[in-house]
């Protein structure tokens, strides 16, 4: 069983060279950036018992490395994967760039990676409305994580809201984000991705929603998760 969808790949690796321009096609991602951030490092903080430095972080479909980046500058150890060599590349070359060569960077999918080491965190970002086979990408990806491990999920709810601001909005009426760049029938419900993790031992331990804020002109943690979301999940002990 595969979860590499080709035709998601290709609408990545075409604007590969503009992952670093913060203007470019993937600004939302830079402006969504210091939530994410600003999110995992508290619950990883709060939750993990374990210096930073000695913290293991598996980044699945890292892109062109911008949580990567965020996550290595706080003293974890991080592996980036991703299925588009392109992506993979300009991740590789930017860390380089700024002096973050520890950070390790691989061309591979989920299911292809080695699977002798066990992460203490892992992080799902935007990249689970972009793969096949769901339940078994969450199978293989939480086979991964360490008992009491973390995961972070973030990704767009499918609901009729999530098309008109996510697709139409932002892709049409805004063009934040190429056009295509999302297919609303991929998109996930929370109580979905809650139901994977319970059949593979993670218990939900929080959720919220991403919101933009027009008036401040930035992301921030809101209540409503009817578009944009993002949670935690705890493996189980044992």
């Amino acid at each position: 069983m595969k979860t590499i969808n080709y035709q998601e790949i290709s609408k990545f690796s075409r604007y590969a060279d503009q992952w670093w321009n913060e203007d470019g096609k993937f600004k939302p991602l830079h402006m969504i950036n210091p939530v994410r951030v600003s999110y995992v490092t508290k619950h990883i903080k709060a939750k993990i018992n374990k210096d930073l430095s000695s913290m293991s972080v598996l980044d699945i479909g890292c892109g062109g490395g911008i949580l990567s980046e965020s996550i290595a500058r706080i003293g974890a150890k991080v592996l980036g994967i991703d299925v588009c060599e392109e992506n993979i590349l300009a991740a590789q070359l930017h860390a380089k760039k700024v002096g973050l060569e520890q950070i390790e960077y691989k061309c591979t999918s989920i299911e292809e990676l080695e699977k002798k080491n066990k992460y203490d965190v892992i992080l799902c970002m935007e990249v689970i409305e972009h793969v096949d086979n769901l339940a078994f990408f969450m199978e293989e990806s939480v086979h991964l994580l360490k008992p009491g491990g973390l995961i972070f999920i973030s990704t767009l709810n499918r609901t009729i809201k999530s098309f008109v601001f996510a697709i139409i909005g932002a892709e049409y009426v805004l063009k934040w984000l190429p056009k295509g760049t999302h297919n609303w029938n991929k998109f996930v419900k929370p109580a979905e991705i809650v139901e994977h993790l319970r059949e593979n031992d993670v218990a939900l331990g929080d959720i919220k929603g991403i919101k933009y804020s027009i008036k401040n002109n930035q992301w921030q943690l809101v209540d409503d998760i009817s578009i944009n979301y993002i949670l935690i999940g705890m493996k189980t002990v044992g």
